[in-house]
């Protein structure tokens, strides 16, 4: 099993020394450098939260959906520019109580996990963007200081990753589209932030590994979140 902490600090090794220099001075510059885009699926009983479901139902599953959307949300309203990329495509009336002033929803793309995502990033650098991140709605611990760190690790690095403790990632970060991250990974496995971790490396390019979070998937997860454990310190 990889450990996030060590890899911190191998991955250190492969790319640039960290950038701790502050904002820059031309903060609409900055702006328009920057993007987050947050997958998230409109909150229909049955299709979101199925693992969760299988063990509390589907409307309990709904509406844990619901919380961690709306926790999220909140923690990351400061936060411009933010693009809610959302499924399915016909959802968008369904999407716009959870737009904030200056974010705008588009529709996931069709294919794969690994086609939308690759999909999102090569619009958003298409707009301009040169430091683009992606999470998704599964763990509710994300804070906008989490976001601020991977744009500004994306100065310096060409890939930012964000482990989650069931073996995926909670956020990838990237200065350029990189398609080799995403085709042909074993999406839904304990082996996505490996394989990733492993194709950046072999792909010589610089990966800077933020802190392990808990995605909510599951009933053992839900509770710990409910009990304010979700992100419990490393040993």
């Amino acid at each position: 099993m990889l450990d996030p902490a060590r890899l911190r600090q191998r991955t250190s090794l492969n790319g640039l020394p960290e950038n701790r220099a502050g904002p820059e001075k031309n903060q609409t510059l900055q702006v328009n450098s920057e993007k987050l885009i947050l997958f998230l699926k409109a909150p229909r009983p049955g299709a979101v939260k199925t693992r969760l479901a299988e063990a509390i139902g589907t409307g309990p599953a709904c509406a844990a959906y619901l919380r961690c959307v709306e926790t999220l949300l909140i923690q990351l309203q400061s936060l411009r520019p933010v693009e809610l990329c959302f499924s399915p495509a016909a959802a968008a009336a369904e999407i716009q109580a959870w737009l904030r002033p200056g974010w705008i929803a588009v529709p996931q793309a069709e294919g794969d996990l690994g086609q939308r995502l690759r999909s999102a990033f090569q619009r958003s650098f298409d707009a301009g963007a040169s430091r683009v991140v992606v999470i998704g709605s599964d763990c509710p611990a994300i804070t906008a200081d989490d976001i601020r760190n991977a744009w500004e690790a994306l100065r310096t690095h060409d890939v930012v990753l964000g482990p989650a403790n069931d073996g995926g990632y909670w956020l990838i970060g990237l200065r350029r589209i990189q398609p080799e991250l995403f085709g042909d990974i074993p999406w839904s496995t304990g082996n996505v932030f490996a394989e990733t971790l492993k194709r950046s490396l072999r792909g010589n390019l610089s990966v800077q590994v933020l802190r392990e979070l808990r995605d909510i998937d599951t009933e053992s997860d839900w509770i710990a979140f409910l009990q304010g454990s979700q992100c419990p310190p490393k040993p």
